[in-house]
Order: C-alpha cells, then structure tokens, then sequence
C-alpha cells in the first residue's frame, strides 16, 4: 500500500436497532478483513461510532458492509465524514 492509498479516514455514525445485535463485533471482523486500521464504539444515544482509516476504495466496501450489519440488526441511517488519516491506529478494535 502507498503512502496515498493509506491517507483517507472516515468517521461513520450508525443508527438504528444496532446495539445488542453484535453490531461491534462484525464491524470489528469487517474492518479487520480489509486491512483498515481504527475502532468502534457504541454511544449512549444508541448509535455505533466508527473511526477507520485506509484506502477509500476499501472504506467504501466496508460501509456497504457495515449498511447491511450482523444478522439481527436494523441500520435506518449512516452518516460518513472524509478526512485525511491520522495513522495513529495500528489495529482495528472495540473500544468501550
């Protein structure tokens, strides 16, 4: 991967029936079988928050993953903001 294809981030909000589901746990698995660096958590307000970097091709796959979610989950809504990577991630994981 070149330092070009490694420098875009996204910062994606989903809602709807998504906690409780293993909703993290498949973005977690997604994220991690593409290669995209970050983490995700659940928010109070009964959102799931994301932060992933890497390639945008490979962002826009794992969205596409992440409108479908785990079995069980409903996503009504999904909010993306694109921005340079930070590289500060290393893995992706589950922050509580």
């Amino acid at each position: 991967m070149t330092q070009t294809e490694a420098c875009v981030r996204a910062q994606i909000l989903v809602s709807g029936h998504v906690q409780g589901v293993g909703y993290r746990a498949f973005a977690r698995r997604m994220a991690a079988s593409r290669g995209v660096t970050g983490g995700v958590k659940n928010l109070d307000s009964g959102q799931v928050a994301l932060d992933a970097e890497g390639p945008r091709d490979v962002l826009e796959k794992l969205l596409a993953d992440l409108k479908k979610g785990p079995v069980g989950a409903r996503v009504s809504h999904m909010q993306t903001e694109w921005s340079l990577a930070t590289g500060r991630h290393h893995d992706f994981t589950i922050w509580y």
